[in-house]
C-alpha cells in the first residue's frame, strides 16, 4: 500500500475516507482538479461517477491535477489517475500533476502509458462476432480433432496393436484378463443391483397402468421386450462409461502427466498397443457379458414384483416371456454391446491422451470422458433403433 509522504502525525492510522474528485475552478488560467481521500480499491467506487462526468463534460486549455490531499493509494487508484491524465492529453490538453510525492509519482509512472483499445469490443477485448461464433467453432474443431484421434486409436488397434514399433510382438493375455476382471467381474454387483431395481420399477409401473385395462399379464411383454432390446444394454453401457471409462481416462491421463507415455515411446513401445488395446479388448468382452447378467437380473426383479404386486406366478411369467420374446429381441440388444464398448474405450482413451500437466486438466478430461461416452452410447442406441426399424428386425 502506498501513500504520499507526509508527516505521520498528519496522517493518523485510523484515517480512512472515501475518495473525492472536485473541480476547483481555474488557477493561473489552468483548470484545477483536486483529488483527496482514500484512493485504494475499496474507496474509489465513490469517485467513478465524478470522473466519468468530468471526462464527459470535456474542456480545453491546461489542466492541473492536485493529488496532495490523497491519503492512501494503491495500483487501482494510481491507474485511475493515469487514465484521467491520458484521456485529457488525448483531448489535446496540457496536464500537470501537482502535489505528488515521490512514492505516488513512481506508482503513477509505473502504470501503462496507453489505455487499452476497447472501441467496438467487449470487456475482454473480443468483438461481438467473435464471442458469438467462437464457441460453436471450437466445438466443431474439437469434434473433428476427437474423431481423427479416435480413428487413429482404432486403426492402430485393428492394425495389430504391436507392443514394439516394427517388431511384431503380441499383446499379453495377462493384461487383457486383468482388465476384464477390473471392468467386468468387479462391476457385477452394481450391475445386478441396478438392473434388478430397474426391472422391478418397470414391472410395477407397467402393471399399475395395465390394471385399468385388465391386461396385467402383458406387463411381461413390456418388461421382456424393453429390457432385452433397449434398457439392458443401454443402462449397462452407461454404468460402464461412468465406472470404467472414467478409470481409463484417469489412468492414461496420470501416465501422460508423469510422462510415462513419452517414456514408452522413447524405448520403442507403442502406447496404443501397451495401454489402450488391452482395455479395448477387455471392454469388448466384458460389456456383452455384463449385458447378459443385467438382463437376467432385471427379468428376475420383474418376476418378483409381478408375483408380489399382481399375483403372476413364476411359471406364468416364464411362459408368457417365451411367447413375447423371440431370438431377434435378444440379438438386437446383444449386437449393440461390442460397438458401445469400443465407443466407450476410444472416447476414454482420447480424453486421457489429451490430459495436460495439471490435476485440474485431469479432472476436466475425466468429466469430459464420462459425458462424451454417455452421449455417444445414447446416440449409438438411437441409430441402431432407426436401423432395426428400417430393416424390420
Amino acid at each position: 500500500m502506498h501513500g504520499n509522504p507526509k508527516p505521520a502525525d498528519d496522517r493518523p492510522a485510523t484515517f480512512e475516507t472515501a475518495g473525492s474528485a472536485d473541480t476547483a475552478g481555474s488557477v493561473d488560467g489552468a483548470e484545477r482538479v483536486v483529488l483527496a481521500g482514500d484512493w485504494r480499491n475499496r474507496g474509489i467506487g465513490h469517485v467513478l461517477s465524478d470522473l466519468t462526468a468530468f471526462e464527459a463534460r470535456g474542456g480545453s486549455g491546461p489542466l492541473q491535477i492536485d493529488v496532495s490531499g490523497i491519503d492512501m493509494v494503491d495500483t487501482a487508484g494510481a491507474w485511475l489517475i493515469r487514465r484521467l491524465i491520458l484521456r485529457q492529453q488525448a483531448a489535446g490538453r496540457d496536464v500537470e500533476l501537482a502535489g505528488a510525492g515521490q512514492t505516488l509519482s513512481d506508482l503513477i509512472d509505473a502504470m501503462p502509458t496507453e489505455e487499452p483499445a476497447g472501441s467496438g469490443k467487449t470487456a475482454d477485448g473480443r468483438s461481438l462476432f467473435t464471442r458469438i461464433f467462437e464457441p460453436p467453432g471450437r466445438a466443431i474443431s474439437g469434434f473433428v480433432g476427437d474423431t481423427v484421434a479416435g480413428m487413429h486409436i482404432l486403426g492402430s488397434a485393428v492394425g495389430g496393436a504391436q507392443l514394439k514399433f516394427g517388431r511384431g510382438a503380441g499383446v499379453s493375455p495377462a493384461s487383457v484378463v486383468t482388465h476384464i476382471d477390473r471392468m467386468g467381474v468387479q462391476a457385477v454387483p452394481i450391475i445386478v443391483l441396478m438392473s434388478f431395481l430397474i426391472g422391478a420399477i418397470i414391472a410395477q409401473q407397467g402393471a399399475f397402468q395395465l390394471r385399468y385395462f385388465g391386461a396385467e399379464l402383458f406387463v411381461v411383454d413390456l418388461v421382456g421386450i424393453l429390457q432385452l432390446r433397449e434398457i439392458g444394454v443401454l443402462l449397462t453401457a452407461i454404468m460402464i462409461a461412468g465406472r470404467s471409462g472414467s478409470a481409463i481416462t484417469a489412468e492414461i491421463g496420470s501416465m501422460k502427466m508423469r510422462e510415462e507415455i513419452d517414456a514408452l515411446t522413447v524405448i520403442g513401445l507403442n502406447p496404443v498397443g501397451v495401454l489402450i488395446f488391452p482395455r479395448l479388448v477387455a471392454l469388448t468382452i466384458a460389456l456383452p457379458l455384463l449385458t447378459i447378467v443385467a438382463n437376467f437380473s432385471a427379468l428376475y426383479g420383474a418376476a418378483v414384483i409381478t408375483w408380489a404386486y399382481s399375483g403372476i406366478t413364476f411359471q406364468t411369467f416364464l411362459s408368457r416371456l417365451h411367447e413375447a420374446v423371440d431370438y431377434s429381441s435378444v440379438a438386437s440388444g446383444m449386437i449393440k454391446a461390442p460397438f458401445m464398448a469400443l465407443a466407450i474405450g476410444i472416447v476414454s482413451a482420447v480424453e486421457g491422451m489429451k490430459v495436460g500437466g495439471s490435476a485440474e486438466s485431469l479432472g476436466q478430461h475425466v468429466t469430459a470422458s464420462v459425458v462424451k461416452s454417455i452421449f455417444v452410447v445414447i446416440l449409438m442406441d438411437a441409430l441402431f433403433a432407426i436401423f432395426y426399424s428400417a430393416i424390420d428386425f
